[in-house]
C-alpha cells in the first residue's frame, strides 16, 4: 500500500503584531487558516482562498521572492516553509496519508473574523495571539515558531 500525499497551504495572518489561530475540532490543536490545494490552484492561491473562507479577511501575502527574467514563465511566491506532516497511520505504524504543506505569511487590515465559506468554524473559535501570548501558550512548537516569524516578517514589511 502506498502513501497518499496531498498538497496543502497554510497562511499565518498578522494584524497589529498578532496572528489568528483557531482550535481545529478533529485535530484538537490551534492552527492558522489553511487547507487542501484544489486541482486548479497554485499553493499560494489555495492559502489565500482558505484565509478568505475561514476568516472572511482579505490577506496580502508577504512575498520576498526574487524576480526572474523568464518570458515563458511566471515566478511563484516562495513559501516560507514546506513541511511534511503525517496525517494517518495504520496499526502497524506505516504512514498512509501525509500533507505536503506550503506555509506562507500575510497581513490583514482587521481582526473581525467572519467566516465566508460553507461549513467553516464559527468566529468564536478564533483568537489573536501576540508574541507574549504565543510564548505562554500550549500551542504546538512549530506553530509558535512560524507565528513568531510571521509577526517579525510583517513588522519588517511595514
Amino acid at each position: 500500500m502506498e502513501t497518499t500525499r496531498h498538497f496543502t497551504a497554510t497562511v499565518y495572518i498578522v494584524n497589529d503584531g498578532a496572528v489568528a489561530l483557531h482550535r481545529h475540532d478533529r485535530l484538537g490543536i490551534r492552527v492558522p487558516p489553511g487547507g487542501h490545494v484544489d486541482r486548479d490552484e497554485l499553493p499560494h492561491e489555495a492559502g489565500l482562498r482558505e484565509v478568505r473562507e475561514e476568516t472572511g479577511l482579505d490577506p496580502e501575502l508577504l512575498d520576498e521572492t526574487d524576480p526572474v527574467d523568464a518570458p515563458a514563465g511566471e515566478v511563484l511566491p516562495d513559501p516560507r516553509h514546506q513541511m511534511l506532516y503525517d496525517v494517518d497511520a495504520r496499526e502497524d505504524g506505516r504512514v498512509v496519508h501525509q500533507h505536503v504543506d506550503h506555509v506562507y505569511y500575510a497581513t490583514v487590515d482587521a481582526r473581525e473574523v467572519a467566516p465566508a465559506g460553507d461549513g467553516e468554524a464559527n468566529a468564536e473559535v478564533w483568537a489573536w495571539y501576540d508574541e507574549a501570548d504565543l510564548r505562554e501558550s500550549d500551542v504546538d512548537p512549530d506553530t509558535v515558531q512560524f507565528a513568531l516569524e510571521a509577526i517579525d516578517a510583517a513588522e519588517r514589511a511595514d
